[in-house]
């Protein structure tokens, strides 16, 4: 899994993490769209869960519909619940184990979008990869309205508690345009 030499890599590939929810607000389902044509647009190809629905669904269809390239990664066992999106390729595994592990495999760097426990634990789960140097992709969370404030303010809560080394911050960022998403993808991480 460790890849150091993902400082120097250009981004090809980007995995993201985003919520399944199509009764979410309006505003994040835009924000996914448009993070998709921006994706595709710059080239880059999305890797994500392969579901149909919410942000998930909006993202990909998004990039699919500008003529970018998408993998889904979709545990079979999610298939009726998240609505596998036909028109792209997908890879079918039987745990979320597999599905991440695919995930992570396949991406040069993670865009968070606004979601609920479950974007949350996959963005930890590679947060926490990255704070074992298992990693040195960019990980990126993307709101703009704020979304992602109180997590920000939990991990500098755990800095200041001496339970994460303050250099850690720089591994995480927080970008609150499309805009600046694509300028922290195309801005190496730093020690």
């Amino acid at each position: 899994m460790a890849d150091s030499s993902s400082l120097s890599k250009p981004i090809r590939s980007v995995c993201v993490y985003c919520g399944s929810s199509n009764t979410t607000r309006p505003e994040y389902l835009d924000l996914a769209t448009r993070f998709g044509e921006a994706l595709a647009k710059n080239g880059m190809r999305l890797v994500y869960g392969g579901g149909a629905v919410g942000l998930m669904g909006r993202c990909a269809k998004a990039v699919h519909e500008n003529g970018g390239e998408v993998l889904g990664v979709m545990p079979r066992f999610l298939e009726r619940r998240e609505i596998t999106y036909q028109d792209v390729p997908h890879r079918m595994v039987d745990t979320m184990h597999e599905r991440k592990h695919i995930m992570f495999e396949e991406s040069d760097a993670f865009v968070v979008l606004p979601g609920g426990v479950g974007t949350l634990e996959e963005a930890v789960e590679t947060l926490s990869w990255a704070r074992l140097n298992l990693h040195a992709k960019p990980v990126i969370f993307l709101s703009e309205d704020d979304f992602w404030a109180p997590f920000f303010t939990l991990i500098q809560h755990t800095v200041d508690a001496n339970l994460t080394p303050a250099d850690f911050m720089r591994v995480v960022r927080y970008a609150r345009t499309v805009d600046e998403c694509f300028a922290m993808l195309a801005a190496p991480v730093t020690a």
